[in-house]
C-alpha cells in the first residue's frame, strides 16, 4: 500500500525495546519522531497504547488488537489486519505504524517505506522488529547523530518496485 510506514528506532540485532518500554531514549530522534507522525494517524497494538504517557497530540490513534479494550471515544479500535487494511484502503492519509513488534510484523508487507532510527548499539531486549531482506529495500539515509555517547542513523527505507 501506498500509504503505509513504519517508524522505529532499532539496535544492531533489531532490538525495539524491553518490558513495554524504549530502549533509546534521543532528543533528536524524539524530535523526528513527532515531526514524522504529526497530523498524521498513528497506529499501534494494545502495549503500544498502555506505555504512552497519554495520547499524542494532534495524531489520529488506532489500536490493532484481538481484544475488547476501554479507550478514549477518540481512538479507534481495530480486532484485525483485514479490518484495519479496509480502513486505511478508504483514507488516502499516511498512516505510520508505531509498534509494537507484532503490529511492525503483521504491516511489514503492506508498507512501502519504513523510517529507521538504526542505533549503532546492542541491548538486553524482549521485543524485535521484524528482519526484513534489504535486497527488497532502497535506503538513504537523512541523517547522523550522536547522544549519550551513541551514534545512530536517520534511514528511509523505499520498496524496490
Amino acid at each position: 500500500m501506498k500509504n503505509v510506514t513504519l517508524i522505529a528506532a532499532v539496535g544492531k540485532n533489531l532490538e525495539l525495546g524491553k518490558d513495554n518500554d524504549l530502549i533509546w531514549r534521543f532528543k533528536e530522534d524524539m524530535r523526528f519522531f513527532k515531526e514524522n507522525t504529526i497530523h498524521k494517524p498513528i497506529v499501534m497494538g494494545r502495549k503500544t497504547l498502555e506505555s504512552l504517557p497519554g495520547l499524542l497530540p494532534e495524531r489520529e490513534h488506532i489500536v490493532l488488537t484481538r481484544r475488547s479494550i476501554d479507550v478514549p471515544e477518540e481512538v479507534v479500535v481495530v480486532h484485525s489486519v483485514l479490518e484495519l487494511v479496509q480502513y486505511m484502503e478508504s483514507n488516502p492519509e499516511e498512516f505510520m505504524i508505531i509498534g509494537g513488534a507484532s503490529v511492525y510484523e503483521q504491516m511489514l508487507p503492506f508498507s512501502d517505506k519504513m523510517l529507521l532510527t538504526e542505533v549503532d548499539a546492542c541491548s538486553d531486549a524482549d521485543v524485535y522488529f521484524p528482519a526484513f531482506s534489504h535486497d527488497e529495500w532502497d535506503s538513504q539515509v537523512l541523517s547522523e547523530q550522536e547522544e549519550k555517547g551513541i551514534s545512530y542513523k536517520h534511514l528511509v527505507y523505499t520498496r524496490k518496485k
